[in-house]
């Protein structure tokens, strides 16, 4: 069947009819639904991703009073509005890359094209302090997998005084991950470093509190990823046939880093089947969102070393 018309030949001209704020972002979700674009990236539907990123092109705050969606733009403002939707069209690129930066934790972060976009309800979590399942006052807290390192730059900001670590394999992913270190202005509290894993962590390093974000994706998943998700680092995605490559590995190593009272916060986003599937008597808590998301667990030290034990 072929396609329709506007699908293969898509006419993106700028429209002259188009003069107010309100007129482009309706534009824009008409024609991110209509070219079929996927939202799952810092947004989850076309209308809040075109009104992002007209407020963008504009310069304009994300509580902007809806009284200035009737403002008419100029011609300067309108032909850099749509370039800005139109690249988001023709590129597939998810919007976050297309600016450079996302908000996480109520934080701005740097991102491109190295690092995955943050959108972990972790973040939820954070602002929580991990309550009520972290019983100790953290001194020293594992970013694990960290990317852009929004976790363990969020966490150093509810946790003032204590000592964040962010462990990344890729070099570009650290290089951004320290770029918003110094963004941010918290390089006395947290520390990047290339590590595998655990592997090129200080040697004597214990944590009260290990987050992680690892790829979970299985292979096969990967491959069949929309196109936005392919402008994403695979290796921040992929682990093995069934996802779990990465896990096993940071549950195997994970007590021997975590203090007596510890904690161990992992997300493994849609791949709970196969969590379930590799690790049946894994006694993990899968604590639920108020603002959505799922698929993340937690456990003790204690738990994970009797089951590491028992394997």
């Amino acid at each position: 069947m072929n396609q329709p018309a506007d699908a293969a030949m898509p006419d993106l001209s700028l429209p002259t009819e188009l003069t107010t704020l309100r007129d482009f972002v309706r534009w824009g979700a008409s024609a991110f639904a209509r070219h079929g674009l996927i939202f799952a990236q810092g947004t989850d539907n076309a209308l809040d991703e075109s009104f992002h990123l007209v407020l963008w092109a504009l310069k304009l705050p994300g509580d902007l009073p809806a009284t200035y969606l009737e403002a008419t733009l100029t011609q300067a403002e309108r032909k850099s509005v749509f370039a800005l939707l139109k690249a988001r069209i023709e590129s597939r690129k998810p919007a976050a890359y297309l600016i450079g930066e996302i908000q996480f934790c109520g934080l701005p972060f740097t991102v491109d094209e190295r690092v995955l976009i943050p959108r972990s309800p972790i973040g939820e979590m954070i602002a929580q302090q991990f309550q009520p399942w972290l019983t100790v006052e953290p001194t020293r807290i594992l970013d694990l997998c960290t990317g852009s390192g929004c976790i363990g730059i969020a966490c150093a900001a509810h946790f003032p005084e204590a000592l964040v670590d962010l462990a990344e394999l890729d070099a570009g992913a650290l290089a951004v991950a320290r770029h918003n270190i110094a963004r941010h202005g918290c390089g006395e509290q947290v520390q990047g470093y290339q590590s595998d894993l655990f592997d090129g962590l200080p040697t004597d390093a214990r944590y009260e509190l290990i987050v992680s974000n690892p790829p979970y994706v299985p292979t096969a998943e990967v491959d069949a990823l929309g196109a936005e998700f392919r402008h994403e680092p695979r290796l921040a995605l992929e682990a093995g046939a069934d996802g779990m490559d990465i896990v096993e590995r940071l549950l195997r190593a994970a007590p021997h880093y975590l203090t007596d009272d510890g904690l161990l916060v992992c997300e493994i986003g849609g791949s709970q089947q196969e969590f379930f599937a590799r690790f049946p008597d894994l006694p993990v808590s899968w604590p639920e969102f108020e603002r959505g998301g799922d698929g993340v667990f937690l456990i003790g030290r204690r738990e994970l070393l009797a089951w590491t034990q028992r394997r």
